[in-house]
């Protein structure tokens, strides 16, 4: 495996598809349009963090998203409809075109990241939610919190809450009713999956949209490192106690390393060099996380050819 060129890795795709209607290049995510009602997306092996795309790949990176997402879309298709229709490749996900709504559904089981941050500094409401005096870094809230952001299609997303989401008509009263329930459900389930690999579902988001039905639908890649925080359950209790971080499972170790690399995404600073060694050190702990996550052994898939291999395999999908 070539790491030292990253041709192991795919890093941009440029495919001409049966159909292929429309591109759209994400931070992580390729995501082609056959004929206006089919999605095709390419989970690539680009990571990003603080808003900036790092400049090298990392080998499987796509893969494990990918196969995450779609272990858990199938475990909740009982709860709420999703997008997903077919994996022909272990990076891509094929599925149904729907119209999103302006609003990720963040929900937070414990007081961490960004809602810790915002409680630190001495506020007691995050999107209109209200969190009690006297707690603790990582420490559990006795129900969970519903913390939205809008989606923008330039920028940075922004807290914002329940009333205003409805007030300002993102989202309508009926089906914000709805988007809630479906979050609440679903953080619900991957908190009894995570609890069985001996791991705490700390926080995530989901994205919903509605199909050609009008049905509401949930859309891109649930319960991944990317889009979600986990805690080891084992010894907690006694960490937190002690005033110590438990250890995660997410990619927030990428962004602990930018940090302690000088780089948090503002102005005039620069993106660290990464190594072949660090980038295969991140690739060990996103299959380590896969690993966990899913408790199935991690596969790796051939990937001296992978652009190729991915292409052939999608028009393969469509052609059929």
């Amino acid at each position: 495996m070539n790491i030292k060129k990253m041709t192991n890795t795919i890093k941009e795709t440029k495919f001409n598809l049966p159909g292929q209607t429309r591109f759209y290049k994400g931070k992580v995510r390729d995501v082609y349009t056959i004929n206006n009602e089919t999605l095709v997306m390419v989970a690539s092996d680009r990571i990003s963090a603080f808003d900036h795309v790092l400049p090298e790949g990392i080998p499987y990176k796509g893969q494990v998203l990918s196969q995450i997402a779609a272990k858990f879309l199938d475990a909740t298709s009982d709860i709420v409809p999703n997008w997903m229709e077919a994996t022909p490749d272990p990076s891509v996900t094929i599925g149904k075109m729907c119209i999103p709504f302006k609003v990720e559904m963040v929900i937070r089981g414990y007081l961490t990241g960004h809602a810790w941050r915002e409680y630190k500094s001495g506020k007691r409401e995050i999107c209109g939610v209200e969190m009690p005096d006297g707690m603790i870094e990582n420490e559990k809230f006795l129900t969970p919190i519903l913390t939205p952001t809008t989606k923008e299609d330039i920028g940075h997303d922004e807290d914002i809450s329940r009333e205003d989401i409805i007030s300002q008509g993102i989202v309508s009263e009926k089906d914000y009713i709805r988007l809630e329930k479906y979050t609440r459900e679903l953080f619900q389930r991957g908190t009894e999956i995570a609890a069985k690999k001996g791991l705490i579902l700390v926080d995530t988001k989901y994205e919903f949209g509605k199909d050609k039905e009008n049905v509401i639908t949930l859309i891109d890649e649930i319960h991944t490192p990317d889009s979600s925080r986990y805690f080891y359950s084992e010894g907690y209790n006694n960490i937190i106690a002690r005033g110590e971080s438990p250890k995660q499972l997410s990619k927030e170790f990428v962004r602990q390393w930018l940090i302690e690399n000088n780089f948090q995404g503002k102005e005039g600073q620069k993106i660290p060099q990464m190594s072949i060694e660090y980038c295969k050190s991140v690739s060990d702990r996103y299959i380590e996380l896969f690993e966990y996550i899913t408790g199935d052994k991690f596969v790796k898939e051939d990937v001296n050819d992978v652009v190729n291999r991915v292409e052939k395999n999608i028009i393969d999908y469509l052609k059929s």
